[in-house]
């Protein structure tokens, strides 16, 4: 098929170009940069020199549609809901990064985003972006939203035991942390390395708009309604994210209890790892394990001391969290391998 990728000068677009240029089922044609255009790949992405040709162009949404069969959105925030109607008119599949048509509850966007949604018919139809929990839903939909990094990180580590139903669904509450790439590549004084380095910053320590996801996926998961705290930290590493969540049982729970809920759910799943080990240096989730790979690794602990299920879970935030994952909801929407283009082992 061919693909376009519209916002490709950024960490996301650079991860999707490195993926797609591979991939069995793709032929890259069109790459959008407003501020690149007419600039080689490379110029941005430099570890692409010697894999394509291709340069930069502006956007524009009839050249789109004659070149290509499927767009990937790399683009800020708040960007893709003006675009994306018009390519789905003109009868394109779209694969959005962005958090644009992830909230179903169109007045979930005033709240969590400051504005109101100027396409609500479209959320319905859009498929949140976890193959893991959509799969059915995702084959030959037009429109897939992505889950965020932090967010898709934390629903996949906690939807097996909310649906297991032995943790207090008021008192869920979720450490994340994050490198800079989180940030995208526009530099902000947050995001500056000097002031990262040697830190572990809170910010938006309540009230981050991650939550709306969580709660949206792990409600669906627990048939009931699903609340959690959220917070997350700057660190200063370039990629990954680490989740930490702390749990209240309802009861006395077993590790067999847990296990069984993670594997009923996840046995079958490649991309997720369960990493529980007594031996060695990496015994729970680290990000650096899986640092450019689609993995997902998770664990757990009980505490013997209070009623507390500690659950961990490991991305990398511009592969899984982001461009990974995009290339996994678009095998899985053409009914193809969702290993495919994906079957990468990370480094050590």
């Amino acid at each position: 098929m061919r693909v376009g990728i519209i916002g490709g000068s950024g960490y996301a677009g650079g991860e999707l170009l490195r993926l797609l240029l591979r991939h069995p089922q793709a032929e890259v044609t069109t790459v959008t940069s407003q501020r690149y255009a007419g600039e080689y790949l490379y110029t941005i992405h430099p570890n692409l020199r010697g894999h394509t040709q291709l340069k930069f162009t502006p956007v524009n949404n009839e050249e789109i549609a004659e070149r290509c069969d499927v767009v990937f959105m790399a683009t800020p925030h708040g960007t893709s809901k003006e675009i994306v109607p018009d390519l789905l008119a003109r009868g394109l599949q779209v694969i959005d990064l962005s958090a644009d048509f992830r909230l179903k509850d169109p007045s979930d966007y005033f709240k969590w985003y400051g504005w109101g949604h100027p396409h609500p018919e479209l959320l319905d139809k859009a498929v949140y972006g976890i193959p893991e929990l959509h799969r059915k839903e995702m084959r030959d939909a037009s429109l897939v939203a992505c889950a965020g990094c932090m967010a898709g990180a934390s629903i996949l580590s906690l939807a097996p035991v909310v649906k297991a139903d032995f943790v207090d669904p008021d008192k869920i509450s979720i450490d994340a942390k994050i490198g800079s790439s989180g940030g995208g590549s526009e530099p902000t004084p947050a995001s500056h390395h000097t002031e990262r380095f040697g830190g572990v910053r809170p910010y938006q320590v309540v009230g981050h708009r991650h939550i709306a996801e969580i709660e949206q996926e792990l409600t669906a998961q627990a048939g009931a309604p699903i609340h959690v705290g959220f917070t997350p930290h700057a660190l200063d590493i370039a990629r990954g994210v680490l989740i930490t969540a702390q749990l209240w049982l309802r009861r006395k729970v077993e590790g067999s209890e847990v296990w069984k809920a993670y594997r009923d759910m996840y046995g079958d799943e490649y991309f997720i790892h369960l990493v529980k080990y007594k031996k060695g240096l990496y015994q729970l989730p680290d990000p650096r394990v899986v640092v450019g790979t689609n993995y997902v690794d998770v664990g757990f602990e009980l505490d013997g001391h209070v009623p507390r299920l500690v659950v961990f879970g490991a991305i990398d935030n511009i592969v899984k969290g982001a461009a990974g994952q995009g290339v996994q909801c678009w095998n899985a929407v053409n009914g193809w391998d969702e290993k495919l283009g994906l079957d990468l082992i990370g480094t050590h």
